[in-house]
């Protein structure tokens, strides 16, 4: 509860008020305790201050218990008693519903949730697809390769276009970015592949998150409460944690520098935090305390909510100044263990022992230590926590699905868009290579089918030359034959002439045999002419 310019979060044994200063919000913190300890109501308490103060806020609805803060809540006798109990009628406590909107990356229980694969970043897309080491390396160059060529990776289709790009140019590619083994390809495909089938590709698309839209604030001045609706998401505790820290990540990238503000300007709860370091590597340890350090300075409180402290890294814990511990369990050695090392993590109350304390406390109870105004973490304080002024319950669909579309953000991020992308752009480059091939095979056939013409050509041209001189030379025989046939007829008779005046000195007989000698003769020497 917002009063008296603090976060009033609840009153120790002896009625002192324990509060959160303003100024110390963006500090970090957690909320800690065991199931069924009140760290839901803690929540909604911190939530509804902060929103009563103006600053927008951000909270995980893991079991749907969360939506009810849109409705006031609803009187009874336990709330009386505890409403006199804490003296809350006189600090003007009164039940009211929070300006609350809702979000669902699978868009069925709130507006549709994106960002881009450009945007998720490697190391962050590397951890929902469990890739190894190797196989991020080679995410990390294909997004190196994307952005050198100016290629956009939006969804999972853009991604996979890029990997088999990479796969088919590999030795291209080579050069300049090194050897890129097409066996983790692979790997990566069949990982995006078992996410589509997931339904975790939805999660990737436009119009991406301005994460801007989250700093407006609601009716009466009121800081918007932004839930997401974890139920289903829950159930893939790598994707839900992941994209919480893309959360983190846009806050951290987006927003300017602002140091030290009054309040902060937005409050991210960030519920099962255990699972963000869950079989995390240590590339991503490194970037999640480096984000929790810097945030603060962008004017934004991250508070993890988780069953025990020690689910969070040192370097994290180290970061995180406000500190909500519910009730403990220690049943075996190893409980026994962390619940002391939850209570060394406050400074000692002389008052009481705190590992005791911690065993020991009831339902809506909790030792807390808030940052005092020099920075200073207070000592431990065991206090009662407030009621909320919201609903305690969920909400029905009807509630939900009137609250999701009156939305002003409903229009804008409804209906998702697939812009001209890498996929796109493959996909062109890929048709236009297949149009030139397919354009070089025709010119190809098309001289090749020349060349043959020509061929063809030549050899008929050939083939009639030598027909011709075939020819020519049969005529030539004829002629030849019959100049001959002539030339014997007129050798002979002239001869024969010859042979007969020469016989004719010689009688009948004579002219007869001179006559054909000298035929014989003349057809002879003819031919031996022809033959020369």
């Amino acid at each position: 509860m917002f009063y008296d310019e603090k976060i009033w979060m609840g009153n120790t044994q002896n009625g002192e008020k324990i509060s959160i200063l303003p100024g110390m919000a963006n500090r970090h913190g957690f909320i800690a305790g065991a199931t069924g300890t009140g760290k839901t109501v803690t929540l909604k308490v911190m939530a509804e201050a902060f929103s009563d103060m103006g600053v927008p806020v951000f909270l995980a609805d893991v079991k749907g218990d969360i939506a009810g803060m849109m409705n006031a809540g609803a009187d009874s006798a336990d709330m009386q008693e505890r409403i006199a109990r804490f003296g809350l009628g006189e600090a003007g406590f009164s039940y009211q519903g929070y300006p609350v909107t809702f979000w669902d990356i699978y868009g069925k229980n709130g507006i549709q949730l994106r960002t881009t694969i450009s945007e998720m970043g490697p190391l962050l897309l590397a951890r929902i697809l469990q890739l190894n080491d190797l196989q991020t390396d080679i995410l990390n160059i294909v997004y190196k390769i994307a952005d050198d060529n100016n290629l956009l990776l939006i969804d999972t289709k853009d991604l996979k276009a890029m990997l088999n790009f990479v796969n088919e140019n590999a030795s291209e590619l080579a050069a300049d970015y090194g050897k890129i083994s097409s066996a983790s390809l692979g790997a990566i495909t069949r990982a995006l592949v078992a996410l589509e089938l997931e339904g975790g590709d939805v999660f990737f698309g436009e119009p991406a998150l301005n994460i801007n839209d989250w700093l407006a604030v609601g009716a009466g001045g009121k800081g918007m409460m932004h839930i997401l609706d974890s139920s289903s998401l829950i159930n893939n505790g790598r994707l839900y944690s992941t994209f919480l820290l893309w959360l983190l990540s846009e806050l951290f990238e987006t927003l300017p520098e602002v140091g030290d503000l009054d309040k902060p300007k937005l409050v991210f709860f960030f519920d099962e935090a255990h699972l963000l370091f869950s079989g995390a590597s240590k590339n991503l340890l490194e970037k999640i305390e480096q984000v929790v350090k810097l945030i603060r300075s962008k004017g934004v409180g991250v508070y993890f909510c988780t069953q025990n402290p020690g689910d969070i890294p040192d370097g994290v814990l180290a970061q995180l100044g406000n500190k909500i511990q519910h009730a403990l369990h220690a049943y075996t050695p190893t409980e026994q263990k962390a619940v002391r090392a939850a209570a060394d993590a406050f400074r000692e109350n002389p008052e009481f022992d705190t590992y005791e304390t911690l065993e020991a406390l009831g339902i809506g109870e909790a030792v807390v230590s808030f940052l005092g105004a020099d920075g200073v973490p207070g000592i431990a304080q065991r206090v009662n926590i407030l009621p909320p002024q919201s609903l305690m319950d969920g909400i029905s669909e009807a509630e939900r699905d009137t609250c999701m579309k009156s939305s002003l953000l409903y229009s804008k991020y409804a209906q998702s868009i697939d812009p001209d992308s890498a996929y796109e752009f493959l996909q062109r480059k890929g048709l236009e290579a297949q149009a030139e091939a397919e354009a070089q095979a025709a010119e190809a056939e098309a001289q090749k089918e020349a060349e043959k013409a020509e061929k063809e050509a030549l050899k008929a041209e050939e083939k009639a030359k030598k027909e011709a001189e075939k020819q020519a030379e049969k005529e030539a025989k004829a002629k030849k034959k019959a100049i001959k046939q002539v030339g014997a007829t007129v050798a002979g008779t002239v001869g024969r002439q010859v042979g007969k005046q020469v016989g004719k000195n010689f009688g009948k007989f004579g002219q007869t045999l001179g006559g054909n000698v000298g035929a014989s003769l003349g057809r002879g020497i003819l031919s031996t002419l022809f033959k020369s």
